[in-house]
């Protein structure tokens, strides 16, 4: 842990994927443990290009339908992957077969957040009792869904989610949007994210404070770990850095 300035909220952003739900894993990294806790046939450097072609095709195509919960949004993903690597050699499997692995693997990764959403749960149930938390997200334009059947969709009165507002991180009008929801100044908010890039520095550009869950990523890059607030590596540390 490494606290660079005090931190005294008046509320609290969230980021939800890869922040509360796999406690800064990037989903990279879960899916693949999926892939190879059910022993499909294909190396990592497929898998990746398989990663990316499915995250831009969802994000181009309306796939995602609104009421969709998590463990729906798996089972899709993985069978655009699957088909992926199906089509482009990489795996050869009928499709039958195919999708009793996408199965088995979208309930590895939904197990997989369940556990986790333990400890978050208690991380928010004693911050919600202090601050007011708002959640910004990229997401499906389903993220109540998802929030909802993890029993997190108490926590968040107000949600700014990227499929609904039109904007994405990166870009720290989201994060704006998510100060102006919270009616506080943004110095006086608290954004905790696990994406230095698409967190903790469009936050920094907005004015307001934070908290960088640093774990593992999708690519090794320089980061600055004096330009947030503070610097925890598990989110049920995350308390103790607030004042």
């Amino acid at each position: 842990m490494i606290i660079n300035n005090i931190i005294i909220p008046k509320a609290i952003i969230f980021d939800y994927g890869g922040t509360l739900d796999t406690n800064a894993r990037h989903w990279a990294h879960v899916l693949w443990d999926a892939y190879r806790a059910a022993a499909v046939p294909v190396s990592e450097a497929a898998f990746r290009e398989a990663y990316v072609y499915a995250e831009r095709y969802l994000a181009k195509n309306p796939v995602i339908a609104p009421e969709d919960d998590f463990a729906v949004l798996l089972q899709k993903k993985l069978d655009i992957e699957t088909a992926y690597l199906q089509a482009q050699g990489f795996w050869q499997i009928a499709d039958a077969a195919r999708l009793e692995y996408v199965q088995a693997m979208a309930r590895f990764c939904d197990d997989y957040v369940r556990c986790n959403l333990i400890s978050s749960k208690r991380v928010l149930a004693e911050l919600s009792a202090r601050f007011p938390l708002t959640l910004v997200s990229n997401f499906y334009g389903n993220v109540a869904a998802v929030l909802s059947s993890y029993g997190l969709d108490g926590y968040f009165p107000r949600i700014i989610e990227s499929a609904v507002v039109g904007v994405r991180k990166p870009d720290p009008a989201i994060y704006r949007l998510g100060v102006e929801a919270t009616g506080f100044e943004a110095k006086d908010v608290l954004v905790v994210g696990d994406s230095f890039g698409k967190d903790i520095v469009p936050a920094k550009t907005v004015g307001c404070q934070t908290a960088w869950l640093k774990g593992e990523g999708w690519t090794e890059q320089e980061e600055d770990e004096s330009l947030p607030d503070a610097v925890i590596t598990d989110l049920a540390e995350l308390p103790s850095v607030i004042k």
